[in-house]
């Protein structure tokens, strides 16, 4: 399994690495999840619906993060991500606290997917 990021992805990534300084050790943590199981999982991670797209875009709801120390996977971060099965690969598309948003940039997902 390869993992790419966007851009944007990036940018999401550095702005919220001053708030959480663990949130880099934590993705890893999610990466190996992801690399034994990159489908949806409820409760911890849903497929989104309504995108007119082939490509799988999935939300990770429950993120564990160091930096947030007693909440466990309630940390309020969220993942959102495009598997492709038959490359093995996934794609970060953006990282965000839903207190700071409210749901995923669709445009963001549907210009980088289309």
């Amino acid at each position: 399994m390869t993992f790419d990021e966007l851009e944007e992805f990036k940018k999401d990534l550095k702005r919220l690495l001053k708030k959480y300084r663990s949130l880099e050790d934590d993705l890893e943590t999610v990466k190996k999840v992801l690399k034994v199981e990159p489908k949806e999982r409820p409760p911890f991670s849903f497929r989104i619906d309504g995108l007119g797209l082939e490509t799988c875009v999935i939300k990770v709801k429950k993120i564990a993060c160091k930096s947030l120390k007693g909440r466990g996977v309630n940390t309020g971060l969220r993942l959102i991500y495009a598997h492709f099965e038959e490359e093995q690969s996934i794609t970060l598309v953006e990282l965000y606290h839903k207190n700071n948003k409210e749901n995923e940039d669709r445009d963001r997902i549907l210009n980088n997917f289309k």
